[in-house]
């Protein structure tokens, strides 16, 4: 097929391998997309710097995260750990606390322990190449690309969602565009069109008419910079292009969490103050490294009786803590916590362990025990600066407007 021809459902080009782009197609959209993001792109805190760690920072944070999203959580990181040994020499604690509420939390895990390999083993300077820059734990293919082109001007193509709509219209490909072939498709064209003189902008460019121009719903196709060479915009439907991704089925997960608190007297003077118990989650599985109120999962039909029992076997083995009867709890709500893949029923509690002879420290056969997970008692002022995960916030913000 002809690339100046506009294709019909009949038409589309096949084999994969025959889609591609013209040299003087290449030119054109590397003069329009420049030039249309210069003046229209959006003014964002880790555009325009030269730091390839903060501009490493803002991509893994990027990961399938929102710009609106990230911004107030780039500025706080970038003042609380601005350099590569910052990072390195912080705990992973500090590290969540930062990172807590933006998801995925294997990202700042990763960020972490990179940081540490770059200051250690790398003379504290990431490398420069894209081959390179993979070897760090948490960099595939797209952040590394994006930060060898961004941060050293190398000609790396990327490839990330917005990326893979816009070729695929400008080409108009149906297909699963998270196939291996069609992947390998779109890092095919991403290289073939990517301007060697300035593809740290150029990339830029392409992800931004992605998010901004090109967008899956109603994009806006008359005042798209390449709609001249666009296959999609002549057809009846562009958001037919690539073909809508399958939704991945959610699995319903119920889990009982229980905000635990009690009332101690302050030696000096003799005032109460209230603490809550914590608990780190294991560092695999979702919220990992995290700290959380005491929780369980348990069945979706299991009897109150169960549940109950389900709690104080756990609180008795992670904390030495001893709930003797159901009419000690409260409950203060119940939500939904969604996931890509998982639909959480989240059911709160709260118990007053004040009461509690052996609230402090754990049995000894737990103290010998190398799979527990570590547990603290935080003062009530304190709970905000805790890393915790917006589900555990949720429970928080429940405990706090019960009547």
């Amino acid at each position: 097929m002809s690339q100046s021809t506009s294709p019909t459902k009949s038409d589309l080009p096949q084999p994969l391998a025959a889609v591609d782009f013209s040299d003087a197609e290449c030119a054109a959209i590397r003069v329009a997309l420049l030039g249309w993001y210069r003046l229209y792109r959006r003014e964002l805190p880790w555009r325009d710097i030269q730091d390839p760690y903060l501009i490493w920072v803002s991509e893994i944070m990027l990961q399938q995260t929102q710009v609106a999203t990230v911004v107030a959580y780039y500025q706080r990181w970038a003042q609380r750990f601005p350099t590569v040994e910052a990072l390195a020499t912080a705990s992973l604690d500090e590290v969540l606390e930062q990172w807590a509420g933006l998801g995925y939390y294997r990202r700042a895990r990763f960020l972490h322990e990179s940081s540490k390999t770059v200051l250690e083993e790398m003379g504290g300077r990431l490398p420069r190449s894209a081959g390179q820059l993979r070897k760090l734990k948490g960099v595939g293919p797209y952040t590394a690309g994006a930060i060898a082109s961004i941060a050293f001007g190398q000609p790396e193509p990327l490839v990330d969602g917005n990326v893979e709509r816009v070729l695929a219209r400008l080409r108009a490909v149906r297909g699963d565009a998270k196939s291996g072939a069609f992947q390998k498709l779109w890092w095919r064209l991403a290289a073939r069109v990517l301007d060697p003189e300035e593809p740290g902008d150029f990339n830029q460019a392409l992800m931004e008419l992605g998010a901004t121009v090109c967008t899956p719903q109603n994009p806006n196709c008359e005042d798209c910079p390449v709609r001249g060479v666009c296959h999609a915009s002549r057809t009846e439907s562009p958001t037919d292009f690539p073909s809508p991704a399958k939704r991945t089925r959610q699995r319903p997960v119920r889990v009982r969490s229980l905000v635990v608190a009690r009332e101690l007297r302050a030696q000096n003077d003799g005032a109460l103050t209230r603490e809550f118990l914590l608990l780190k989650r294991p560092l695999d599985g979702i919220w990992g490294g995290l700290w959380e109120c005491p929780s369980v999962e348990v069945s979706a039909r299991a009897a109150d009786s169960k549940v109950f029992g389900a709690l104080q076997d756990f609180l008795a083995s992670a904390a030495g803590l001893m709930l003797e009867d159901p009419t000690q709890l409260q409950r203060i709500g119940e939500f939904v916590h969604h996931f890509s893949h998982i639909k959480m029923q989240v059911e709160a509690d709260y118990w007053d362990a004040s009461g509690q002879k052996n609230a402090v420290g754990a049995p000894a056969a737990r103290l010998h025990d190398a799979s527990a997970r570590p547990y603290k008692w935080v003062p009530e002022d304190a709970l905000d600066a805790v890393a915790m995960s917006a589900a555990m916030r949720k429970i928080l913000a429940l405990y706090r407007a019960r009547d």
